[in-house]
């Protein structure tokens, strides 16, 4: 999975946030960010690159699969720190950090105002904590597609894991949740991005086989995973087109300090 959520969906959805989301903190020299769920290392890349060499890097995520792909896209002298680690129970001093930044993970996270104190306590005082979330479904066009064609072949026993990373996008809980963890200044940007793949079967491989509901497919009836993949691609083709395909995307990104 790690492999085609990388090839396919890195492209097609976290590369064009990732570079908004890095551009959002700034650290002097000498400080160091924490990465929360940094997944294939898709935002730790733009970060190393983006940041001085003197800034120190820390890059978790609770999957060690994910680390494993992402620690090989970097050389040894970078100077990335790759860690294991739980969000509720960063392995981290307080006041470590000034900067936290998490790219559509927060979402995962079932204790999430556990998860943001956590994030407060490792930060130093006036730390900054930047995040993104998705909007709904009905805001982002190609997942959307791919959650109702699936669902089509599982009348009885749809598959749901497209509500956990679009379900979380109510604006004033996540302030509340952010505040009832002692975050101030609590900042919020709609940001609607254009979705591009080079083909519509290569949305829906990563759609697919790229996230975990290749493994609700496949356990319901591993017959029917590649059926599957050619409907999405179907409905997305009828939707976008023959050849490079692209549709609308949208997310929130919240920023608040410590």
């Amino acid at each position: 999975m790690p492999e085609n959520y990388d090839r396919y969906l890195g492209p097609m959805l976290f590369q064009p946030y990732a570079v908004d989301l890095v551009e959002r903190i700034s650290v002097p020299d000498g400080g160091a960010v924490l990465e929360i769920a940094c997944g294939t290392g898709i935002v730790t890349r733009r970060l190393r690159d983006r940041l001085s060499p003197s800034i120190k890097l820390v890059a978790s995520d609770l999957n060690e699969a994910m680390l494993d792909y992402a620690r090989k896209k970097f050389r040894a002298d970078e100077g990335v720190e790759w860690r294991q680690a739980d969000a509720v129970a960063l392995p981290f001093a307080a006041g470590t950090f000034e900067a936290v930044i998490c790219q559509f993970g927060l979402m995962f996270v079932p204790e999430k105002v556990a998860a943001m104190r956590e994030v407060k306590r490792v930060l130093k005082p006036n730390g900054v904590f930047v995040f993104n979330v998705w909007d709904s479904l009905a805001q982002n066009e190609f997942t959307r597609i791919a959650h109702e064609t699936v669902g089509q072949f599982f009348d009885d026993d749809a598959p749901a894991f497209y509500h956990i990373p679009f379900g979380y996008h109510d604006r004033a809980a996540i302030r509340a949740e952010l505040q009832e963890a002692g975050f101030r200044d609590v900042q919020m940007t709609e940001l609607a991005l254009t979705s591009r793949s080079l083909s519509a079967a290569a949305a829906a491989r990563g759609l697919v086989e790229g996230s975990p509901i290749v493994v609700a497919i496949t356990k319901r009836d591993a017959a029917a995973l590649p059926r599957v993949k050619d409907a999405v691609a179907d409905v997305l083709r009828s939707r976008f087109g023959d050849g490079a395909i692209q549709g609308q995307m949208r997310a929130l990104v919240f920023a608040a300090r410590s």
